[in-house]
């Protein structure tokens, strides 16, 4: 716990008198009484009470998020094809092959089906769990096929159902996450008040259903819930292998769902290494977190059939070197400060070299390439790489991947979030370095220790986690939008454990000269329970007016040329395109693609760019020709990207293209002295011309308001002369 200097002659005892001494009560002190054994009917009270409030709002939350759905698409009463379209670009994806388990006559067809799947890229035959995280997918086509709910549960709602309970999971985990850092259920209440208050910023469940962080999400938040847990101060070691199974399950659920589960491992094991280099973690703390994290991957590697890209991850490498040079490097925490310092410093380089090492030697041996549109763009990002990289530009020119927008702030504190939230992290990040400060101005010996703990502030190991936990991913956030999601469902618990938590008020009180044990209690549950009920006044009326507007799916051009591909082209017929509209296609009609949004895959990048040469200046035979050699019958241009105006003049795809094949950009505006004029007109403009050499190698068999579907004539071979 985070407590102040302890008195002479109490060596032994919890130190702090307003900290440590208050007794237990129903709200604030369920912890003290498990550990010492004393279950009296008032502490079973209270548990039960604040499990009952953790699940309801846990509930809450997904009939929320599932009425929004229904609300803002009339979901239930649209055709089962505008249900289909509504799974937006990679969505439908990975929802075509939970549609695809079903309909197959077995279950081990299904699974044979997707081991050797010939549909997803044309003249490539591919194992799709091993290339994509579907296991969540398949687990949920086999669970409805033998649970037998097919007369009364429809296959799509099933799905969309399990997605939204995890949403209760999310929740509750971060109920027991704040509940065990303050000792009060008051902070899981507010922590999950403040995460359905917050929905814009904290999940986007309802509008994107199938994305693989919303299964993912809920399993971190369960997992940093059982972090916390493990490193609580005084649990038994029959608790500790319990709740470390529990680790592994969260931690593995975590990443087998979601393919950047490594780079969220890795931020995750920088924040262990970190506690560990400032003697926060014990040494079976720290090699007991770091082996959960690399069992977890080696399964997932093992069910993903020996995924390449797991095992030439940076987090298994940093992890393997942080363990080695651990190991070999004795003395470390001996020293005063300035040697301990610089014996640190040598540390953490050795870890450093090691790790880029042993990377550089796995992808090399394993000719790794997967992950490297990745590293692409976090070097454009900062400006250490090419800026005309074509993925790194996709990624880049995208608002998710952009900085944090500032409104967010506005967001969070409106609903009194950001506040509570920057108090609580000044403070606590403050005290945690004067403990760092101290932690290191001592020797590792047993009696420097002793010294340490009578003249010096202590810091909870679960508390210093969670600390460096929403420093590290709110830096994270700040730097790529997309990740926010990752930081501001625990913010909510964080923020409010700093509302009922006594680490910050004691401090406050004790600077007031009026830390007593009745403030102490007032202030922990008059100030969650003002917030709460001022919430309740300004919100509610807010959500049942926005739960209360209907509105209704619309989009027919998409629908129209979804139902003449399934009618007017053959079964096994290749299609060409955008990645988003190709997904759609799959999982609408079945057909055959080029190309598709799961882009962690080298070749597959190589492809994409291929055929995205529909939107370049490039000549018809040149087009003709890449079409034809990834075995494309049809293509279909979008006038909304042909023409797009969503994105401005550099970040176009168009523009993309164009820097990438060396060509100037269309419109006014400056162009790198390097560039040249194209030699062709851009093609999806051209081709609507019905000109040759267009009308020659194309035919246009369908058309309406967005799309221009287009046949690729077969060409005569040329007779050897």
């Amino acid at each position: 716990m985070t407590a102040l200097r302890q008195r002479k002659g109490s060596r032994g005892k919890d130190p702090g008198p307003s900290i440590q001494n208050l007794k237990p009560d129903c709200i604030a002190e369920p912890r003290q009484r498990f550990a010492t054994g004393g279950f009296s009917w008032w502490t079973i009270l209270c548990v039960m009470t604040g499990s009952i409030v953790g699940v309801s709002l846990g509930l809450l939350c997904c009939i929320y998020v599932s009425t929004l759905h229904e609300n803002d698409l009339w979901f239930s009463n649209i055709k089962e094809v505008e249900r289909e379209i509504s799974f937006r670009t990679e969505c439908g994806l990975y929802y075509s092959y939970y549609k695809q388990m079903l309909k197959a006559p077995s279950i081990q067809q299904g699974l044979y089906e997707l081991i050797h799947d010939n549909t997803t890229e044309s003249k490539r035959t591919i194992n799709i769990l091993q290339r994509m995280n579907i296991y969540q997918e398949v687990f949920l086509s086999i669970l409805y096929r033998i649970l037998h709910i097919q007369t009364y549960l429809e296959p799509i709602y099933f799905y969309i159902y399990t997605v939204f309970a995890l949403q209760t999971v999310y929740v509750i985990a971060l109920f027991i996450t704040s509940w065990l850092l303050s000792d009060s259920w008051l902070a899981g209440a507010l922590s999950g008040v403040w995460y359905i208050l917050n929905r814009v910023d904290t999940t986007r469940v309802e509008f994107t259903i199938s994305l693989r962080e919303n299964w993912s999400i809920p399993f971190f938040a369960l997992q940093v819930a059982a972090i916390t847990c493990y490193l609580r101060p005084q649990l038994k070691p029959i608790h500790q292998r319990v709740v470390l199974w529990l680790v592994f399950v969260s931690t593995f659920c975590f990443c087998l769902t979601w393919q950047f589960n490594q780079f969220v491992l890795l931020v995750q094991a920088l924040i262990i290494f970190t506690l560990d280099c400032l003697d926060f973690f014990t040494v079976e703390q720290v090699v007991s977190l770091y082996l959960m994290q690399v069992l977890s991957l080696l399964l997932v590697w093992l069910l993903q059939f020996c995924n390449s890209m797991i095992l030439g991850s940076l987090v298994l490498s940093f992890i393997v070197s942080a363990l080695f040079i651990k190991h070999f490097q004795t003395g470390l925490k001996m020293g005063g400060f300035v040697i301990r310092v610089g014996k640190l410093a040598l540390h953490t380089l050795l870890v450093l070299t090691l790790t880029f090492t042993i990377n550089y030697s796995a992808k090399k041996i394993l000719q790794l390439k997967s992950d490297e549109h990745i590293f692409k763009f976090i070097k454009a990002k900062f400006g250490l790489g090419a800026t005309r990289d074509f993925d790194a530009s996709l990624y880049l020119c995208e608002e998710a991947f952009g900085l944090l927008p500032l409104d967010t702030f506005e967001r969070l504190a409106g609903t009194v979030l950001l506040y509570p939230y920057l108090c609580t992290l000044s403070v606590l990040f403050i005290l945690l370095l004067l403990v760092a400060l101290s932690n290191l101005s001592t020797n590792g010996s047993g009696q420097a220790c002793r010294e340490r703990e009578d003249r010096t502030f202590r810091m909870r190991p679960d508390v210093a986690y969670n600390i460096l936990h929403t420093v590290f991913f709110g830096l994270l956030a700040f730097s790529t939008m997309r990740m926010k999601y990752l930081w501001t469902g625990h913010m909510c618990a964080f923020a409010a454990f700093g509302v009922c938590g006594k680490e910050v008020w004691s401090l406050y009180l004790r600077v007031l000269h009026c830390n007593t044990r009745t403030m102490m209690r007032l202030i922990r549950y008059s100030v969650p329970i003002v917030i709460l009920a001022f919430l309740y006044y300004k919100f509610w009326p807010r959500l049942m007016e926005e739960i209360s507007e209907l509105r209704e799916f619309y989009d027919p051009d998409t629908m129209e040329l979804m139902e003449w591909i399934r009618l007017k082209t053959p079964k096994r017929a290749v299609f060409a395109g955008s990645m988003q509209l190709l997904a759609g296609i799959k999982l609408c009609t079945g057909r055959v693609l080029t190309n598709h949004p799961h882009y962690e895959d080298q070749a597959l990048r190589e492809r994409t760019r291929q055929v995205y040469q529909i939107y370049a200046r490039q000549s018809a035979e040149e087009v003709h020709k890449e079409l034809g050699s990834v075995g494309a019958d049809y293509i279909v241009l979008e006038d909304s990207i042909c023409y797009e105006r969503r994105h401005s003049r550099g970040c176009r795809l168009r523009d993309l293209l164009d820097l990438a094949n060396g060509h100037i950009m269309d419109g006014p505006g400056e162009n790198e002295p390097d560039l040249i004029s194209a030699s062709h007109p851009r093609f999806c403009e051209a081709i609507k011309t019905d000109m040759p050499p267009y009308s020659t190698l194309f035919t246009r068999v369908f058309k309406n308001k967005t799309f221009h579907v287009y046949k690729l004539k077969k060409l005569k071979k040329k007779k050897q002369s």
